[in-house]
């Protein structure tokens, strides 16, 4: 494991977070002072892509930095035939469980990708808990799914992938994770370039561990199922996220290609900004010092 290497001076541990046989266990690392800011991590990495930009944020805040259920060293249970083990709802249960565990009643999200996902859920489910959210390269999931059309469906092709029945895309990507990771995220904007050798080794490290795949897959079958069901429910009840929310994007990433994140980020709450920043998907480890000042300007450093 690389993560010792990769979050010097940071606490490591594992919690057991709800009850019975749904129970799972989610590793972490947390350090600094101040407010409380938790760390979401997309596909198909873990905590470790926060690692250029978490040191710095200790200074001014509290950070946690998880692994979401499925991914990195997390538990990975059964999807079920809804998938429901991965919706978006028990992800956020997950989190928010680990953060009062940690002593984190009232906090600050930051998410990319799935974890960006995640995070508007555990905000829009727990608005006592979260004070500020910031979603990293993404619009809300039933836009995107609303929004379908051939450019979306060809930049967005592993959404159509990984949500065909198992096994397919379980035995496909198992036949060779590593090239399968190479081809999808090294063919980005940035190439490799944007991933850290210890970095990389660890998603791929993670990704070989049984049940990774099929819980990478259960994530996005429960993301055109389950969660478009909540969604819209939300929708239907007029649900809207009530905190402010900061809206980040690679200028040159296939969101950018497909939608404007304001517009569509701006119909699930009342008070939204951000931009583009020059850059592809990958925003923290692509341009971690944008991100960092970013983050220092959203997030309050006392009374967050």
């Amino acid at each position: 494991m690389q993560v010792e290497r990769l979050f010097p001076g940071f606490d490591q541990g594992r919690l057991r977070v709800g009850e019975g046989a749904g129970a799972v266990e989610i590793p972490y690392v947390t350090a600094g002072s101040g407010p409380a800011l938790l760390l979401l991590h997309g596909f198909p990495q873990t905590r470790a892509m926060w690692h250029r930009v978490a040191g710095r944020l200790a200074e001014r805040y509290t950070v946690v930095a998880t692994d979401l259920r499925g991914y990195g060293d997390a538990s990975k249970p059964e999807g079920g035939a809804d998938h429901g083990a991965y919706s978006k709802r028990a992800m956020a249960a997950d989190q928010l469980a680990v953060m009062r565990a940690l002593g984190h009643e009232r906090f600050m999200v930051a998410g990319h990708d799935r974890g960006g996902r995640v995070a508007h859920r555990l905000a829009l489910d727990h608005p006592e808990a979260v004070s500020r959210l910031m979603v990293l390269d993404i619009a809300p999931t039933l836009s995107m799914y609303e929004g379908t059309d051939l450019t979306f469906a060809t930049v967005y092709w592993h959404w159509f992938f990984l949500i065909q029945k198992e096994p397919l895309p379980e035995t496909l990507i198992g036949a060779d994770v590593e090239f399968m990771f190479r081809k999808f995220m090294g063919g980005r904007h940035a190439g490799m370039d944007a991933f850290a050798p210890p970095a990389w080794e660890e998603y791929v490290r993670c990704a070989r561990i049984p049940g990774t795949v099929h819980a990478m897959c259960e994530d996005y079958r429960a993301a055109r199922t389950i969660d478009l069901e909540h969604d819209r429910q939300d929708r239907d009840a007029g649900r809207r996220l009530e905190i402010p929310v900061r809206v980040l994007w690679g200028e040159f990433g296939g969101l950018a290609r497909c939608f404007d994140p304001l517009e569509h980020w701006r119909g699930y709450a009342r008070e939204v900004d951000g931009r583009a920043l020059p850059c592809g998907h990958y925003i923290a480890e692509e341009l971690p010092e944008p991100l960092l000042a970013e983050c220092e300007a959203f997030f309050p450093a006392a009374g967050g």
